[in-house]
């Protein structure tokens, strides 16, 4: 039989990506989406006129994870229609670039809310069909930045980053007793085939961020020139998407807790390696091993 997914954020990028590779596995996907009869029109009509060319079941949802209502309403939609939700992955996210300083609080706490609180709104309406059948996945899609190396003017982002990829892996040993597995998926940087850099947001607080030019002007330019100098030739998004479907398509009990696609290899899968060989000892020792599987 196979799954019913929802991913959020899905209109570009790992996401849209993402909903391809998973319909073509035999899944039925929601791409879940904002402004379907606006701005992400386009992105509408090439995910149907891609479920009509290859046959495949791939559906966009108008769903702004930024609001409570449009989320309760599109995974309502998708549990009238089918019964069940079985995967959810959690994809959406925004990035912005530039010193720390020029960014007001407002911001920062607009960035915060695309990228962590729209996944409590969307837990809280997938979550409990999950715990009642007893069996579902989580996807997180994190970011080497959360552990890895990290070059300056893109604090606020890591911050939001890191953020989520705590809350992912508290909501790992709170799911497992639920039969509800956690895997968390550890894109690095790909300055290609996603929008992250070409549509990231900038500070509010232009004198600031003018004042910072004196001493790192052009600092963004290099980062991203020095990113995609690092990666091997031929590095593709498409990595993190098949990633994914490999993920989700593996049994039950056999997914992993956390993996990594970075090409440049920023470090952060060393760094992973000792803070979840940590948890998973702490846990131990304080008898709640179970928690660190689903198993059966």
């Amino acid at each position: 039989m196979s799954d019913i997914v929802v991913i959020t954020g899905a209109s570009s990028g790992f996401g849209a990506l993402t909903a391809r590779a998973l319909a073509d596995a035999g899944d039925t996907v929601y791409a879940g989406m904002r402004q379907t009869t606006g701005r992400n029109a386009p992105q509408v009509r090439s995910a149907a006129d891609y479920a009509a060319e290859h046959g495949v079941d791939l559906r966009a949802i108008e769903l702004d994870v930024t609001s409570q209502e449009s989320v309760d309403a599109a995974i309502g939609q998708i549990t009238a229609e089918h019964g069940r939700i079985d995967v959810l992955v959690h994809n959406a996210g925004h990035m912005v670039v530039g010193p720390a300083e020029a960014f007001t609080p407002e911001q920062l706490a607009e960035l915060y809310d695309v990228n962590v609180l729209s996944t409590q709104r969307v837990n809280r309406a997938v979550l409990p069909g999950m715990r009642t059948r007893r069996s579902g996945l989580v996807v997180w899609v994190s970011s080497s930045s959360v552990k890895g190396g990290t070059p300056p003017y893109l604090a606020p982002y890591f911050a939001a980053k890191a953020g989520m990829d705590s809350l992912a892996v508290s909501y790992a040993g709170e799911l497992a007793r639920w039969g509800v597995e956690t895997s968390i998926v550890v894109p690095g940087s790909f300055t290609s085939g996603t929008s992250h850099f070409a549509h990231s947001g900038r500070p509010a607080d232009h004198p600031v961020e003018e004042a910072y030019e004196e001493h790192y002007a052009g600092l963004m330019d290099q980062v991203e020139q020095k990113l995609a100098a690092l990666a091997p030739e031929g590095t593709d998004a498409s990595l993190v998407s098949a990633e994914i479907a490999r993920i989700v398509a593996l049994p039950r009990g056999e997914r992993p807790y956390r993996v990594h696609i970075d090409p440049a290899n920023d470090g952060s899968g060393e760094v992973s390696d000792v803070a979840d060989r940590i948890r998973r000892d702490f846990l131990t020792r304080v008898g709640l091993d179970d928690l660190l599987a689903v198993t059966g």
